[in-house]
């Protein structure tokens, strides 16, 4: 392509979950709904809410790259997190009389300041990859957030390094933090096993079962969306995936998280409104 054909991308149209007009307002009412639970409930989409309603769907190229960099941020930390949390589980079964020892106060303000700085340059160093491409005249990303593998199909450059880096970074990122969750559950069920009284392995089980549900539906969905070649890539098939782990899975938590054992689970059939309040 010769130079003088090149045009500088200043913004990008997110073309959305559906280009449909009569599911526009029906989906921004249900897209709001889970919104409001994962904010309420846990701690991302509101642009994606704001582009169901208005026609112009465009994003600026900077907001683009803060978005997809705070994505990374995000993502990657609640990666080791998770792991983090099956670590504090093999301590609390394993070597409950060392608990207090070893994840005291000071090491877990340590240990989650580490895994946001890690996700920090870790999203600066993925979106330095990513965003210095060229693009040619088509700016349309096909989602409804910023992610690497549409804005790259958008690039008319060779984006064979950056699509390496993404794919090297996320699988490391999978492989090491998978490593210490399978790990911390394979000395926890050895534990469990020991213990001789069916009541006495309940509790320890239970400890566990909602956190083995968060990690399978995360990691299996990020297992699903980062680690598979470009050519089995469809991103109408990503789009779907994209929805359930950055707006279902964090609206699930809570309630995997809190309702783990048959006392919960009462509580909330019989009042669920006061539950939901209580997460």
């Amino acid at each position: 392509m010769a130079p003088g054909n090149l045009t500088w991308v200043t913004d990008f149209i997110l073309m959305g979950v559906s280009d449909r007009p009569e599911l526009q307002v029906p989906l921004f009412f249900g897209f709001l709904v889970i919104y409001g639970l994962t904010v309420a409930g846990n701690h991302h989409c509101p642009k994606m809410l704001v582009n169901f309603l208005f026609k112009m769907k465009t994003i600026s190229y900077y907001c683009c790259g803060a978005q997809f960099g705070r994505f990374i941020v995000f993502v990657v930390a609640e990666i080791f997190i998770l792991a983090t949390m099956a670590y504090d589980r093999y301590v609390a079964i394993c070597n409950p009389l060392l608990y207090m020892v070893v994840v005291f106060r000071q090491s877990r303000l340590l240990l989650v300041s580490l895994i946001y700085l890690y996700s920090l340059t870790m999203a600066l160093t993925v979106s330095s990859c990513v965003f210095p491409v060229s693009y040619c005249s088509s700016k349309v990303i096909n989602h409804f957030y910023c992610d690497n593998v549409p804005l790259l199909a958008l690039s008319f450059s060779d984006t064979y390094i950056p699509e390496i880096a993404v794919f090297t970074f996320s699988g490391i990122n999978l492989f090491f933090s998978m490593i210490i969750v399978l790990i911390s559950y394979f000395n926890i069920t050895l534990a469990i096993l020991r213990i001789r009284s069916s009541k006495g392995r309940q509790k320890p089980f239970s400890t566990c079962a909602s956190h083995m549900m968060a990690v399978t539906v995360f990691y299996g969905t990020l297992f699903f969306m980062h680690l598979q070649p470009r050519s089995n890539h469809s991103l109408d098939t990503d789009k779907m995936a994209s929805v359930f782990y950055t707006l279902e899975i964090p609206m699930l938590n809570p309630l995997i998280y809190s309702l783990r054992n048959k006392d919960a689970l009462k509580t909330f059939l019989n009042n669920p409104c006061q539950s939901l309040k209580l997460l």
